[in-house]
Formats: structure tokens, sequence, C-alpha cells
């Protein structure tokens, strides 16, 4: 019986719920951490980026205005889904990095985990960064954060799916949307996540993700007028005060670059980078 082939994969984008190619027709050969070829994954474009945001700009409506309870529900089956590829993850990340099986699930089983924190607070975030405030009169004066919009995020290009999952997650507890760049060195994770995000309720253009260089993607994400936050954390080693100036021409609310093993450590604080604040008056009853 002769030697059966494997069918090497060609990884796609992520963009508006469906997965394309990149409309520069390009692609990347990833490799293992021995060198050997994996598969091949798309090298986004500028046209895919503004294509990502235009998926972004059009999901905010509807994310946001969905229950807040529905959203946790929502990022909760995120997690459901990939529990149930949990093996697949690990053999991924294997692969890609070189770590060993132990270290590789427990970064599946800490993503997996970081889902189910932030579906929690899907339903409780406004409580905490809300409030009542004392006024001088007969009124109600409340406070509460609402989404920025669509945040564009580079996410933490030495991690393969934690990294990821910590920068995506924490922006649609509020209601926000998201393009994200992915690793360019680990991309595998990334398009097994979107596999994930695409069978688990989160609606098209929610989720936007792309592959490639984070130094050719960031600078059209940096300066599009409709992307409303950006998330630096994995940009450290690119040239991100240029980055922060073009995000300044049009107001865009931006993060720094963060270091360490897990750069973007579960916090409230990450959850309310980009919101903003909206306060409400309303009178009291006479009666």
């Amino acid at each position: 019986m002769s030697k059966r082939l494997t069918v090497p994969k060609t990884y796609k984008l992520f963009v508006g719920g469906k997965f394309p190619r990149s409309e520069s027709g390009r692609s990347y050969e990833v490799v293992s951490a021995k060198g050997d070829f994996l598969a091949n994954a798309a090298m986004a474009s500028r046209k895919d980026a503004r294509d990502a945001v235009s998926a972004a700009d059009g999901a905010v409506k509807g994310w946001s205005g969905t229950t807040a309870y529905n959203r946790g529900q929502v990022l909760y089956r995120v997690a459901e889904m990939l529990e149930g590829r949990r093996a697949q993850f690990v053999d991924e990340i294997v692969q890609q990095t070189g770590v060993s099986n132990a270290v590789a699930t427990a970064e599946v089983d800490e993503s997996i985990d970081r889902w189910v924190w932030y579906a929690g607070w899907c339903d409780k975030f406004a409580q905490v960064a809300g409030n009542g405030n004392p006024v001088a009169g007969p009124y109600f004066n409340i406070s509460v954060p609402e989404p920025t919009g669509v945040v564009a995020v580079i996410a933490p290009q030495d991690s393969a799916l934690l990294g990821l999952v910590s920068t995506v997650a924490p922006a649609l507890v509020a209601g926000n949307t998201v393009v994200v760049v992915a690793s360019q060195r680990y991309p595998l994770s990334a398009i097994s996540l979107s596999e994930v995000l695409a069978t688990s309720d989160v609606p098209a253009g929610v989720v936007n993700v792309l592959t490639g260089s984070p130094a050719e993607i960031a600078p059209w994400l940096a300066s599009h007028p409709d992307v409303h936050g950006l998330d630096l954390t994995g940009a450290g080693e690119l040239d991100w005060i240029e980055l922060q100036m073009a995000a300044a021409q049009t107001l865009t609310r931006v993060t720094s670059p963060e270091q360490g093993p897990d750069a973007a450590a579960p916090s409230l604080a990450r959850i309310a980078q980009f919101t903003e604040t909206k306060t409400v008056w309303h009178p009291k009853s006479l009666v």
C-alpha cells in the first residue's frame, strides 16, 4: 500500500464572517520551530485591512445594540467551542512554537478560561464602571460606559493563542467590534480561532482576523478614519510612535505596547480602555 500524502492547508483571512483569500493573492510559508513547512497563510494587504474595517464598522450597531447578557452568552459559547477543539489547538501550538505538550495545553486552557472570565463581565461591567452622581437638584444623574466603536488590534507577536484572545475578548465585552492583526510567526491558531468564532454565534464582522506583516498593515489601520481605537499591545517591534501620530490625526484612542509573557493580563482596565462615558440627566418625580 502506498504511503498517503498529506494535504497542505492554505489558511485564509477572516473578514465579515467569511474566509477570503488576500485580494493581493499573496501568501507566505508558515514553518515549525524546526523549520519544517506547516502551511501557507494569507498575506493581508491594505485593501484587506480596509475591507476588514468596513465589515467591523457595519457590525458595530448590531453588536453594541444587543443586550450585555446576550454578549456574555456569545463569548461563553466561544469558550465552549474552543474547549471542544482543545486537542487541535494544543497540536498547532506545539508545531508552531516547539514548546512541550504540557506548556501548549496550559496556554489553551488559559485561553479558554480567559473567554469565560470576560464573558462573565459582559452584564456586570456597566455597574462597576458606571455610577449615579450626586447633584444639587431634583435630578437623577447617571454615568454609563459605552463602546468606542471599531478597535484595531496588533496582537502579541510572540504568542500563538493566548495573546490574541487577551486582546480581542476585552474589546468585545462593552460592544466594540475588532480588526486584529495576528502573530506573523504563529498565525495558524488565529485562523483556527476564526473558525471557532464563525460557529459560535458571533455576528459577521464583529471580529475580523488578518494575517501577514504587522509592519505593512498597521499604518493603514492607525490612519483609517473609521477606526476609533488602536491597541498596540503587540507592536513593540514596530515604529509605534509613528502609529500613535497617525492615529492622533483622527482622534483615535491608543494604548501603548506591552511587554512580558502575559502582556495583556485580564483586567477591567482592558475593557474600559475602549469605552466612552455617557452621562444622562433625568428629572425626579415631584409626586
